[in-house]
């Protein structure tokens, strides 16, 4: 289809806004910005619930800009382009995640690790160029520069494929930088939520051994006859994060086996027996962001030579090289659907961890005028 050249005008969207710490969204009127020279106007069908969503509309990091329109794993068509895009037409099926803008111009983003620049601009809850606030997915359509919007391959369907524009890369993108993608390495999931069921299919993709720790003993049957993992370990058993535990080996040990672990619970916990299960010189990398200190013995890192270390998002080459990758193993994520009317619900029940394994709002078809029409909508 041939590109369609945006008409320069302002516009208004619907969207859904939590408007302080009780963390509720409401339905609510934002302005978007007009489609500029470089941008893309995107129409969103489906938008995944993270659970930075959850942290930043209740205020939990303390750096809420209210009213937040939340949601960074966005998926949708473009229906406008600027003049000068290149890479996109009308129609094309697309995606953004966590990041709409960065500098440009700082050594990260040269190098193309553009999700390390110091003046990134997030999806949501962030300060624009213009000064104004940045509102997410939980929208009905958005407007975004083209270098910052993510292809859907053919094979990967919008609702299923959205979590993959933010646990997806998360997940994807330290096993990449950290040497953990070789096949036949042995890697350890801690937590098994929206990034830990994703962290699983892509480790087998990559032809990994895979131990999945947890706190939860019920999801032993899930990780491994549904999501094939090799082993699975419950973290508060103290034998079983010795000598392991899992259906196809009842002895098969853990302690001192692992090339890397991907943590990615939210949780605040002690390090010490979850560093004790990597080899020399093994990596232990977070990825969740738990609101209190994580509690580590200096003893437990020099000795084998183990390394802590953290990783965020990923560049928009990595994302697209992730989203490819997806599409060639037919991977996507294991989602709940949900409409605009039960995403309150959805949040609490996030909270309690009662979600298999992403919610996903079907914006497309739950979020408009009409649907809205019995109660009155507020404007900013």
């Amino acid at each position: 289809m041939a590109p369609v050249e945006a008409e320069q005008h302002p516009r208004t969207a619907l969207a859904l806004a939590a408007h302080d710490a009780s963390g509720r969204v409401s339905p609510i009127r934002i302005s978007r910005r007009d489609t500029g020279d470089d941008d893309v106007a995107i129409q969103i069908l489906y938008c995944g619930i993270c659970h930075s969503d959850l942290h930043t509309i209740k205020n939990e990091w303390k750096n809420a800009n209210y009213p937040v329109v939340p949601g960074h794993e966005i998926a949708g068509l473009i229906t406008e382009v600027g003049k000068n895009v290149k890479k996109f037409n009308v129609g094309d099926k697309v995606g953004v995640g966590c990041m709409v803008n960065t500098c440009q111009s700082c050594e990260s983003c040269e190098e193309g690790h553009e999700n390390h620049c110091s003046k990134i601009i997030f999806a949501y809850n962030s300060h624009d160029r213009d000064g104004t606030i940045t509102y997410g997915g939980y929208s009905d359509m958005v407007v975004v520069n083209e270098r910052f919007v993510i292809r859907f391959p053919d094979g990967v369907p919008l609702d299923k494929g959205a979590p993959l524009l933010c646990a997806g890369i998360t997940v994807y993108n330290p096993m990449k930088y950290h040497g953990l993608d070789e096949p036949g390495k042995h890697i350890g999931v801690v937590g098994l939520g929206g990034l830990g069921h994703v962290a699983v299919k892509f480790a087998k993709a990559f032809g990994m051994r895979v131990t999945v720790i947890s706190t939860s003993p019920e999801k032993r049957e899930e990780a491994m006859e549904t999501l094939g993992a090799d082993a699975f370990v419950v973290s508060s058993d103290a034998n079983q994060m010795k000598l392991g535990c899992s259906f196809r080996s009842l002895s098969m040990a853990v302690k001192g086996t692992m090339h890397g672990i991907l943590n990615t619970a939210s949780a605040s916990m002690s390090m010490y027996a979850y560093l004790a299960l990597l080899k020399p010189q093994g990596k232990m990398i977070l990825l969740g962001l738990p609101e209190k200190p994580l509690q580590i013995s200096a003893f437990s890192l020099v000795t084998g030579g183990k390394t802590l270390a953290g990783s965020c998002m990923g560049s928009i080459r990595d994302t697209q090289e992730m989203m490819d990758f997806a599409a060639k193993h037919g991977l996507v994520a294991d989602v709940e659907l949900i409409g605009t009317e039960e995403v309150n619900e959805a949040m609490e029940r996030l909270a309690k961890g009662e979600v298999r394994y992403r919610f996903v709002i079907d914006v497309g078809n739950t979020l408009s005028a009409a649907s809205l029409a019995s109660s009155p909508v507020p404007a900013l």
